[in-house]
């Protein structure tokens, strides 16, 4: 058994999941957010091994082949992966490990690793979301009205999950992400493995 655990995180664009994760990495221990394979060219300030682990669509492509990738998409001619050796690497450590990834990438991940917790991150109203979306402004109207149709489809996928996080209030919507982590850390499975030793010697 992994010393940490995988958990999915999803939610459509300008839910503020990103946010969210920002925030709960910083103030949570042996929490990390798991860093993807891209094809996609670097951006300014971006560093390898920090925001994405960079790589050519010919690496790419026989890390597929090889099955290295617990999931894997295209993406606006990109293509992006996350490593299974990596995940279980760091889980392996004790950490518990985030993935920032769509509803397809989650079954993808839940048919490898079937004991993945998953939590969807929902907006509080489709008021919010669109003023969340043009508050941007870095879009158009037309952008943004695909946007809220690729967040529908998005958000039909909730059912699939574990968990359900609406981001209303941003405290409390982090505390929230954080007692699932707490109440995972306590359940059974964990516990009795790091506790062997302890309940061996109570028992004895």
């Amino acid at each position: 058994m992994t010393k940490g655990t995988l958990f999915i995180v999803s939610a459509p664009s300008g839910a503020g999941k990103t946010s969210l994760l920002k925030a709960l990495v910083e103030t949570e221990e042996r929490v990390r957010v798991s860093i993807s394979h891209t094809t996609r060219p670097k951006r300014p300030g971006e560093l390898d091994g920090v925001d994405y682990h960079f790589l050519d669509a010919g690496h790419f492509s026989e890390m597929v082949s090889a099955g290295d990738f617990l999931e894997h998409a295209e993406v606006f001619g990109n293509y992006y992966g996350t490593s299974e050796a990596g995940i279980r690497e760091q889980l392996q450590r004790g950490d518990d490990v985030i993935l920032e990834i769509d509803w397809q990438g989650a079954q993808q991940v839940r048919e490898r690793l079937p004991g993945t917790v998953s939590v969807f991150v929902l907006p509080p109203t489709p008021q919010a979301l669109r003023q969340r979306l043009s508050n941007r402004g870095q879009d158009s109207s037309e952008v943004i009205e695909r946007r809220l149709a690729e967040a529908r489809e998005e958000m039909s996928h909730y059912a699939e999950y574990d968990y359900i996080v609406v981001n209303d209030l941003f405290e409390q919507a982090l505390g929230e992400l954080r007692a699932i982590i707490t109440a995972r850390r306590l359940s059974l499975p964990v516990q009795s493995e790091l506790l062997r030793e302890r309940l061996q010697a109570l028992l004895a």
